[in-house]
């Protein structure tokens, strides 16, 4: 699919040749398609974006503070070297000194205003930043209008494709100006195709339980209800609550403060209650531990009173060295489930979301500056987004997961499964269990097969319908083909998924109970099923 891709800009390149804005934008769109996935977090001022960035990466790089960088939409990608590189509005670039500053990265704009920065660039030796880069972006709904216009400029632009492959969004509270972006994203990166590439992080979930031990429990309730809010539905492909400072903690956890909580876990509990009740009663001067009140309020800025009660109960539960800690505070933290999210339902689907942003940016430049060739790209361009079945698969998850499927209840369950509505490997896509041999992989997508011919040939089965039906078949198909009799099993497809791991059984459940799935909500829902149906060649 790449490949292709990179031939059609090819022949843009010929078309538009003499053209230097033309070409400029052409060799933007190559090199996007070269790199690895261009995955931003955004949200509104204050809900933690770098902090789960620092989380995502396992290292504390990204500054935290209000400085003037936080204003700035800064890429961090891999480099041999860490480098920084200035990108100015002017078109210029400049170099900035590496420091760090207590082990978090040092971004000074010395005498430049962030009103004329375009975007830092920041190459780390990190291994995990060598198959997607990160884009942190300035705060949604900021005090400041020019900041929030930096965010909506890199990410959902009026004039362009989308900066960014997919999304991490984060909420704390919903707010209008998070449904509005979300929506203009979703148009931006999506296109005619309509699909949805983004995740909500319920960030600082711990504070939704007011710091208690069971804070995540809270915020994985108010998490769903969220991910169930008619308003975010089409907008979101599930919403994920993560305590951003324990998992940033949890990952950089150092041994000095390994043994700081080795120390409050060995307190008498009636000390060590008292000692917890309460943030400001932990960096209080007193005679209950030999930490200082300057350590004390050290780990309350690093892991938050949740983080610190929580790390104390999992010394006492058996963490006996600072690695079974950071694991288990790392697992306590939401971040897993999230790392696990943005594996299944985006990077392994990369090659799509590369296509589709490279097609989407030549067709606008095909609109905004017409060349003799255009009639030539502009099909290769419906030929290639014809051909690419994840896209169907794509565009039909979001139907589903805004509006629903016009199918009877158990059918339109299964259908999201086989189209990667739960995950992309063949066994989940079919039910099985993950060690399931390839016999019975393909026994079973050659039964389901003949079950979704049936419905599709079927006399009693609507036009809207057929065109569900006709994108099942091209999903099992594709298992079928590449499981044949005595092969292995695998993905059969990038494509994106509307629930988190672990959103089968009985979440899954109450959602179809309070909403149910097994219909379409109007006529909108219809006709874009039946263009789909047009679309597909079967």
């Amino acid at each position: 699919m790449r490949e292709d891709a990179r031939a059609l800009l090819a022949e843009a390149r010929d078309a538009y040749a003499g053209d230097a804005t033309a070409l400029s934008v052409l060799d933007e769109l190559d090199r996007r398609l070269a790199e690895p996935l261009r995955l931003a977090l955004a949200g509104m001022v204050k809900a933690g974006k770098s902090t789960l960035l620092n989380a995502m990466l396992g290292e504390q790089i990204a500054p935290t503070d209000a400085g003037e960088c936080t204003k700035v939409v800064t890429w961090y990608r891999y480099s041999m070297t860490p480098t920084i590189t200035l990108h100015l509005r002017s078109g210029q670039t400049r170099r900035m000194p590496v420091r760090r500053d207590d082990g978090r990265l040092v971004l000074d704009l010395g005498d430049t205003v962030a009103e004329d920065v375009s975007w830092i660039d920041v190459g780390w030796p990190l291994d995990a930043l060598k198959s997607v880069i990160l884009i942190d972006t300035p705060g949604i709904a900021s005090l400041s209008a020019s900041t929030s216009a930096r965010a909506a400029t890199f990410l959902a632009p009026e004039e362009s494709a989308s900066g960014a492959d997919a999304v991490v969004y984060l909420l704390r509270h919903l707010h209008p100006s998070d449904v509005k972006f979300l929506e203009a994203f979703r148009d931006t990166a999506a296109g005619a195709a309509q699909t949805i590439c983004a995740v909500g992080v319920l960030s600082r979930a711990d504070e939704i339980g007011s710091g208690r031990i069971d804070s995540l429990l809270s915020a994985g309730k108010v998490a769903r209800r969220y991910a169930r809010d008619s308003s975010l539905a089409s907008l979101l492909l599930g919403v994920i609550p993560v305590a951003g400072l324990l998992a940033e903690g949890a990952r950089t956890l150092r041994e000095r403060e390994y043994a700081a909580f080795r120390e409050l876990a060995g307190l008498e509990r009636a000390d060590r209650e008292r000692l917890l009740v309460s943030a400001d009663r932990f960096v209080r001067d007193t005679a209950l531990t030999t930490l200082g009140a300057d350590e004390r309020a050290a780990l309350l800025e690093r892991f938050g009173i949740f983080g610190v009660r929580l790390a104390t109960a999992l010394i006492r539960g058996g963490a006996r060295t600072s690695s079974d800690l950071s694991r288990e505070l790392v697992e306590q933290s939401g971040l897993i489930p999230l790392q696990q999210f943005v594996h299944d339902q985006f990077r392994t689907r990369e090659a799509t979301l590369k296509v589709r942003g490279v097609l989407l940016g030549l067709e606008r430049l095909i609109d905004e500056r017409p060349v003799a060739g255009a009639v030539v790209i502009r099909a290769g361009i419906e030929r290639l987004s014809a051909g690419a079945h994840a896209l169907r698969e794509l565009s039909l998850l979001a139907t589903a997961r805004a509006e629903g499927l016009p199918l009877a209840a158990p059918d339109a369950a299964q259908a999201v499964a086989i189209i990667g509505g739960d995950g992309t490997p063949a066994t989940t896509r079919l039910g099985l269990p993950e060690d399931a041999g390839a016999e019975a992989v393909r026994q079973r997508a050659l039964a389901q097969l003949d079950h979704w011919r049936r419905l599709s040939d079927s006399p009693l089965t609507d036009r809207a319908a057929v065109a569900v039906c006709r994108v099942v078949i091209r999903s099992l198909e594709a298992i079928v083909s590449e499981v044949p009799e005595g092969g292995g099993v695998g993905s059969v497809a990038d494509v994106v998924t509307p629930g988190g791991p672990g959103d089968r059984s009985g979440e899954r459940a109450d959602e179809e109970s309070e909403h149910d799935e097994s219909a379409l909500s109007g006529e909108h829902g219809k006709e874009r099923l039946a263009a789909l149906a047009d679309r597909d060649d079967l």
